[in-house]
């Protein structure tokens, strides 16, 4: 959340430790630390009792994350029964666990670093003056797949918005409602370089697609009206979206009647357009922008 200097003589936990949420939002969001850090509250820390590989820490990260099902945000936290959650022995980890190979992503930039500009100067544009909003078709999954060729994405806030991926003649042969009459297979295909934005779920989380998906009718794909979009504004975009999930919930959802009259606020060149070039220099400016 921030950098802090040191407390007094409070020492900082030690790097490497597992940092798990108990309560909030993120319930069981489960981190490694990669440096010495402090914590703020309803958070537990985690200290292997034998040593443990980085692989094997961020394998038990997972395995916590998939309880998340078993708690709420301020009804039922995990605070009390935590401890009690059942997880594989050290010896139970899969093989494949180990054998991936653990590379640190390049800090490099590939731009210059771009000071972020006033936002009190930004502008506030219809999504329908920016955006050719779609809407998602294909609802229903394939029942097995074949191949590895498509990405399925869903409404959920994980993996990128992926929930599988299944092959052209899988989704070909499957229809919406597992019925007939089915759909013709470019009606269930979007091109990619767009944003998939959930409006349905876990509402209002928005992630770049490079290539070619299919999608349930809970996700709307977004395209630049414009200009063809670029993973760097993607992440720029993404992250003003993002920002204004807490209007939206399951008793208000952010279905395609709603969203082209929703606003989003963005920098603006001389004209008072969206600037995309300085979004596309910002986020090429930022560390880590090379690894992207």
């Amino acid at each position: 959340m921030a950098k802090v200097q040191r407390y007094r003589d409070t020492e900082p936990f030690p790097a490497g430790l597992i940092t798990v949420t108990m309560g909030g939002s993120y319930l069981l969001a489960s981190f490694v630390q990669p440096a010495p850090f402090y914590t703020a509250q309803n958070i537990k820390v985690l200290c292997p009792k034998n040593p443990m590989s980085l692989q094997e820490k961020l394998f038990y990260c997972a395995v916590f994350q998939h309880n998340r099902f078993r708690y709420h945000s301020h009804s039922r936290e995990a605070n009390s029964t935590f401890d009690d959650i059942l997880i594989p022995e050290k010896e139970d980890i899969p093989d494949w666990v180990y054998s991936k190979n653990m590379i640190k992503p390049s800090s490099d930039r590939i731009g210059t670093h771009h000071i972020l500009t006033d936002c009190h100067k930004w502008k506030w544009f219809r999504y329908d003056e920016v955006f050719d909003i779609r809407k998602g078709f294909y609802n229903k999954k394939p029942d097995f797949s074949s191949g590895h060729e498509i990405p399925f994405i869903g409404a959920t806030d994980t993996n990128n918005g992926i929930t599988g991926f299944y092959a052209l003649q899988d989704i070909e042969r499957a229809s919406k409602t597992g019925q007939e009459p089915n759909q013709d297979l470019e009606q269930k295909i979007f091109k990619g370089n767009c944003l998939t934005v959930s409006n349905n779920g876990s509402i209002g989380y928005a992630f770049y697609q490079e290539k070619a998906f299919t999608c349930s009718h809970d996700v709307n794909p977004l395209y630049l009206k414009d200009r063809p979009m670029t993973k760097y504004i993607a992440l720029f975009l993404a992250t003003l979206i993002e920002k204004e999930q807490f209007r939206w919930a399951y008793g208000r959802k952010w279905r395609p009647k709603r969203m082209p009259a929703s606003l989003i606020k963005l920098p603006i060149d001389s004209n008072e357009k969206p600037d995309w070039n300085y979004m596309e220099d910002y986020m090429k400016g930022l560390a880590y922008s090379s690894s992207l």
